[in-house]
């Protein structure tokens, strides 16, 4: 039986950034992985849709290169082309990923891992053996009892990346992340998109001005908006499907070629042998503490499978902190509090922290502060006006309770705010940082000075 330090069990942005930071802490680390080294991330997830999504914004910036004092004739779109260009880009990321595994000498052992008492993985009826075995299965698209997914007619995300033809209509059940990016894809490039979300406000988990900016600018581009609605049956026996959607003035069907069903995932727990070593579970994800250790000494577990966000950056930086602490080292727990999340739609959405609504709730006497794109000239000149960022403070003791942004580019300017938070900045701290001009980024230090009376463009 092979014997290594650490086994890890998945090689998503949790798993392998955890085995390689196992490896450069001197352990010797092994990973199982059943499909393509980089899980669904950088195979179906964020890596493939980031360029489905270049795609579209460069087919945009064509149809509209007269905007821009310049003339293209006969712009068009290959959709075969555009899936194909955004599995190259996949595959090239997971071959990034065999050669880090090959440069920190990480044992790959492909196949379905599977848990054993005393510290034993089980791969294809191969035993391997570990004093430490990390749990990072990930999760996969969750199915609703009234939407089932077929593959055909009724998709989830991963079909939606490598669909063989474009769809002319398109619902989409759900808008987080994933049902908002699709929207603007498929719009860009030409189907007719209607998204049904069954909460207020898209985006339901961002500051309400934010969800509110991204529902007109969606709806200037063509997209339809359906909220406080709700999918309660398909009818795939036709050509199309056919979509009842509950809304708060009755019923309506919808038609189209396709639905595409967004709402939200389901953590990969079920088969993995977590019973048998009685690792306890709580509904969708296992128990840990700070440092990812579960009820069962020497098995620990991190990532979507766990209740932090599910997101790529969050697995990242649990596995680093669970392994630093295996090597002994001092480590101080995640504030799940100052996570960013992005959003890769256009314009894009960038956020961390309490939303206003938040602040207020937790009983904070706050200065919020919010400045246009409308009012930038590096957004002027770029022809791209639309958003804001929203900064949100203490009153009291200037704490920076949260951080919103919509616009071009923002997912690259939020990594400002996450640092200010992690170093306690105050709002005149920010202020008297001198930004760059023209830019974007300028915009956060001017939401700043709109909260403390001092704003100079607007």
């Amino acid at each position: 039986m092979s014997k290594y330090d650490i086994i890890v069990i998945g090689s998503g942005p949790g798993g392998y950034v955890t085995a390689i930071r196992g490896s450069q802490l001197g352990f010797k680390v092994a990973i199982v992985e059943k499909e393509s080294l980089g899980g669904v991330c950088l195979n179906w997830g964020c890596i493939p849709t980031k360029a489905l999504l270049k795609s579209a914004q460069v087919f945009e910036y064509l149809n509209h290169a007269e905007d821009y004092g310049l003339t293209v004739k006969g712009a068009d779109k290959d959709f075969n082309a555009v899936v194909k260009r955004s599995r190259n880009v996949a595959d090239g990321m997971s071959k990034g990923v065999q050669f880090l595994m090959k440069k920190n000498k990480i044992d790959v052992i492909e196949g379905l891992g599977k848990l054993k008492p005393g510290k034993k993985v089980e791969v294809d009826g191969k035993d391997y053996s570990a004093d430490h075995i990390i749990i990072a299965t990930g999760a996969r698209s969750r199915e609703l009892p009234s939407l089932p997914q077929d593959g055909e007619k009724v998709i989830g995300y991963r079909k939606a990346m490598t669909l063989e033809s474009q769809p002319k209509k398109m619902i989409i059940v759900g808008s987080g992340a994933i049902g908002v990016e699709f929207a603007y894809f498929y719009n860009a490039m030409g189907t007719e998109v209607t998204i049904v979300e069954y909460l207020p406000n898209i985006v339901p988990v961002e500051d309400e001005d934010v969800s509110k900016q991204l529902e007109r600018s969606f709806k200037k581009s063509g997209i339809k908006i359906m909220t406080s609605a709700e999918v309660t049956k398909v009818d795939t026996s036709g050509k199309g499907v056919k979509a009842t959607v509950k809304t708060t003035k009755g019923e309506e069907v919808l038609e189209a070629d396709i639905v595409l069903s967004a709402v939200g995932i389901k953590s990969n727990i079920e088969n993995i042998g977590l019973e048998d070593v009685g690792i306890a579970v709580d509904r969708d994800k296992v128990l840990v503490n700070d440092y990812y250790q579960t009820n069962i000494p020497g098995y620990y577990a991190i990532g979507d499978i766990t209740a932090g966000q599910a997101l790529a950056h969050v697995a990242s930086a649990e596995g680093i902190l669970c392994v630093e602490k295996i090597a002994g080292h001092h480590v101080e727990p995640i504030d799940y509090g100052n996570v960013p999340g992005c959003t890769y739609c256009s314009p894009e959405i960038a956020s961390v922290g309490l939303t206003e609504k938040q602040a207020k709730e937790q009983g904070y006497d706050i200065k919020v502060g919010k400045f246009p794109f409308s009012a930038s000239g590096k957004a002027s000149a770029s022809g791209a006006k639309d958003g804001f960022v929203k900064v949100i403070f203490d009153a009291k003791y200037g704490e920076w309770l949260g951080c919103h942004m919509i616009g071009a580019g923002v997912t690259d300017m939020i990594a400002e705010a996450v640092l200010g938070r992690k170093l306690e900045t105050t709002g005149h701290e920010v202020l008297k940082a001198i930004h760059p001009h023209p830019t974007m980024s300028e915009a956060v230090m001017e939401a700043v000075a709109d909260a403390y009376g001092e704003v100079i463009h607007l």
